[in-house]
């Protein structure tokens, strides 16, 4: 099985509440038909104040977030301070604008999303490197179905709590109708505190509450 042919055919979201931002993916990774792996990372943390999620190809995806992570250590020695979401954003969709990958593109769908000065922000950003800022975004193959909750739901200026229960909301949503998204939640919250992922043991407990999907296998 060569690596380009596995695919994140997915379901990825970012939503900015009061006080910073939630991303959330789920775990399953596909070929073709085939549910390749259960428990692949799709939500990575760059910086204290920057989160990534990804969709597409697995190989384009790890090595895009290598690459922004690198650039972003190398932005805080030189300048002594965290670089911003815009930037982030921007640096991102420059280096995919300029080709590579496994196509000579990178064949993904990328949400950045994190807090600065400015506040919290979430980009969504395309193979060709276009980048739009929004309150909440979703990208990958159930994200048409994780739309229809957060279209619903979301609400500016919302709570944590109100926004992390959103996230796995349109998850369950998106799980329950596109098969290519499956295997359990993972959830991030960044704030001023920084960068936290909820437990598996959190986002259960959460679908329990909220009466969701929770038949699935849990991740360590």
């Amino acid at each position: 099985m060569a690596n380009d042919e596995l695919k994140t055919g997915t379901t990825t979201i970012g939503i900015v509440y009061k006080d910073g931002v939630v991303l959330a993916t789920e775990h399953r990774a596909t070929m073709g038909n085939v549910i390749a792996h259960k428990d692949v990372r799709k939500l990575f943390k760059i910086d204290n104040n920057l989160g990534l999620t990804v969709a597409g190809l697995v190989g384009d995806a790890q090595l895009l977030a290598r690459y922004i992570k690198a650039e972003v250590e190398l932005y805080k020695l030189k300048r002594s301070a965290p670089m911003s979401v815009n930037s982030a954003a921007t640096l991102l969709s420059n280096i995919m604008r300029g080709g590579g990958g496994s196509y000579g593109f990178y064949y993904v769908g990328l949400i950045i999303g994190g807090i600065d000065t400015n506040g919290g922000h979430v980009y969504s950003l395309d193979a060709a490197g276009g980048s739009i800022r929004d309150e909440y975004v979703s990208v990958g193959s159930g994200s048409p179905y994780a739309y229809g909750v957060l279209e619903d739901h979301y609400k500016k200026g919302m709570s944590e709590d109100d926004a992390v229960s959103l996230a796995i909301r349109a998850l369950n949503a998106a799980m329950r109708r596109d098969s290519a998204s499956g295997d359990g939640y993972a959830v991030a919250v960044i704030n001023k505190d920084g960068f936290r992922e909820l437990s598996p043991d959190e986002t259960m407990e959460r679908a329990t509450k909220m009466k969701l999907m929770v038949g699935f296998v849990k991740h360590p």
